[in-house]
């Protein structure tokens, strides 16, 4: 053998060694794109248990969260009757000071449409010969709920039509007012009941014209 094509056993070698090296590396590669797709799954397996853990909590807050409305409602049912057991026996002697020769008062007043759902309620409606006194009872009132009694007043004669013959008044009672919202209600033509300590008094002065529907 002889010639330029001779490999002599230095070149042969060194190719070998060459040939070795970049197996080595390429085994080194495909390790570390083993070892990294492991550690892929396994951050994706733990990304997984927290987006469990995540929406195990979110239901338990959810759950929280029913229950505390439900307990909120109790309360808020609770405080409603409360006032209107406070209110009720005040109505009568407060309008008739106020010249209104009462002579009903109707507690839980509602209407309900064809299916039987209520449609519309009134805590006490305070009743003479010829007019009527729609009373809303709050634990507190602001504007929101005056705003909300005022609605109410406006279709009152369309959900509880036996009383259309009469001049219907609106009035809001609460044990606790803000200043805005009894100025809102005075203005509104509404007559503002509030608790004067173990009694309920009547806001509005001598001036006040009521609002009639």
């Amino acid at each position: 053998m002889g010639g330029r094509d001779e490999i002599s056993w230095a070149e042969l070698k060194r190719m070998i060694l060459a040939h070795a090296e970049q197996l080595e590396r390429t085994a080194q590669l495909i390790r570390e794109l083993r070892e990294a797709g492991m550690e892929t799954d396994r951050r994706m397996q733990e990304t997984d248990r927290r987006m469990q853990e995540t929406d195990r909590r979110m239901q338990e807050t959810d759950r929280r969260f029913a229950q505390l409305q439900r307990e909120l409602g109790r309360l808020g049912n609770r405080l409603g009757d409360f006032v209107e057991g406070f209110v009720e026996p005040a109505a009568v002697r407060l309008f008739r000071a106020r010249g209104l020769p009462v002579r009903e008062v109707v507690r839980g007043l509602e209407a309900v449409d064809e299916e039987g759902r209520v449609i519309a309620e009134v805590d006490l409606l305070v009743i003479d010969s010829d007019t009527a006194v729609a009373v809303e009872c709050k634990s507190h009132a602001g504007v929101a709920e005056v705003r909300e009694h005022l609605r109410r007043l406006e279709e009152f004669k369309t959900h509880f039509p036996r009383f259309a013959d009469l001049k219907v008044q609106g009035a809001v009672a609460a044990m606790h007012w803000s200043r805005e919202a009894q100025r809102f209600a005075y203005r509104a033509g509404l007559w503002v009941l509030a608790q004067n300590g173990e009694s309920v008094e009547v806001k509005n002065d001598a001036r006040f014209t009521p609002k009639i529907w």
